[in-house]
């Protein structure tokens, strides 16, 4: 019996290492993935801000100099600030305007005519990026539609400044985040039970009062998720401010695109892209227990 047990014990330990094997087997390309397109350039900009440049141009000993001169430097905060800002006006306002509009696909509209509401939120993302952006600086151009109503309607007579300022940019990144906080706040209205709110009218709950304290907190994980996207695309977009927003307020992506095109500066670009990594990082811990909920 021992070397029956024997045996049994030794098959069944060599059954459980060919499951670890074949799990890591499976699970290696994704890790080899990750270390090389994601931890590697970390790694290499994480090197490069740390060998600023002396007088000469080549890569100094390593120090943090090109922190200490970010920090000090207002310009460049005053870039992040403006980069946070931004963000933070986006988040809100996309939030707001879509969680209607994903309200009435997920719960007012007929199931049969969903997808066709569907199909009209991502039909925007079917048009390039660029192209939308080039499109709202026609609009607010001096020539452009907005102006030309607005004198046709004689509510002015000289055309508006509306293009190449901090506000068109929020513009044009509301215009395009709306649709993406639509969809994902539409995903988690249509996991909610429909029968929590009808228990909450039966136990004497208004609608709208069901709606405050069922619907809205239930479907908070999607709201979560969608300004958590916004906010990682948002914050490190280049074309959209470039094309509407100018060099009037730059942007601290506007900034980190000089010190390479212009100054040639890699270590500086480096230290910010890494800040702007820590602020997304940020964003990412106040936001972690709703995106975890929105993981159950």
């Amino acid at each position: 019996m021992t070397v029956y047990a024997t045996v049994a014990g030794v098959s069944a330990a060599h059954a459980v290492s060919r499951v670890r094997l074949a799990g890591l087997a499976y699970v290696a390309p994704a890790v080899l993935w990750i270390l090389l397109f994601f931890f590697a350039p970390v790694l290499i900009m994480v090197g490069y801000s740390l060998l600023p440049l002396d007088a000469n141009g080549a890569l100094g000993a390593p120090s943090l100099a090109d922190y200490r001169t970010f920090f000090a430097e207002s310009a460049y905060l005053g870039a992040l600030s403006n980069s946070v800002v931004t963000t933070a006006i986006v988040v809100v306002f996309s939030s707001l305007l879509a969680y209607p509009f994903a309200y009435c696909i997920a719960c007012v509209i007929a199931p049969r005519f969903q997808r066709i509401a569907l199909a009209a939120a991502i039909l925007p993302f079917w048009t390039s990026y660029v192209v939308r952006s080039y499109a709202w600086l026609l609009a607010l151009s001096p020539t452009g539609v907005i102006n030309y109503s607005l004198r046709a309607l004689h509510l002015i007579n000289h055309p508006l400044i509306l293009a190449y300022n901090p506000h068109a940019t929020e513009l044009g990144f509301i215009h395009f985040f709306i649709m993406l906080n639509t969809l994902t706040i539409y995903a988690n209205l249509v996991q909610i039970n429909p029968r929590y709110a009808l228990a909450a009218e039966d136990l004497g709950a208004s609608k709208f009062w069901g709606f405050l304290t069922v619907t809205l907190p239930l479907s908070l994980p999607g709201v979560a998720v969608g300004a958590f996207l916004t906010i990682v695309l948002c914050i490190g977009d280049y074309v959209t401010p470039q094309i509407l927003g100018g060099f009037r307020e730059l942007l601290l992506p506007q900034l980190i695109m000089m010190q390479i095109q212009r100054q040639l500066d890699l270590p500086m670009a480096s230290a910010m892209s890494l800040i702007l990594t820590v602020v997304v990082a940020m964003a990412y811990m106040a936001m972690q227990r709703w995106l975890k909920m929105a993981r159950l």
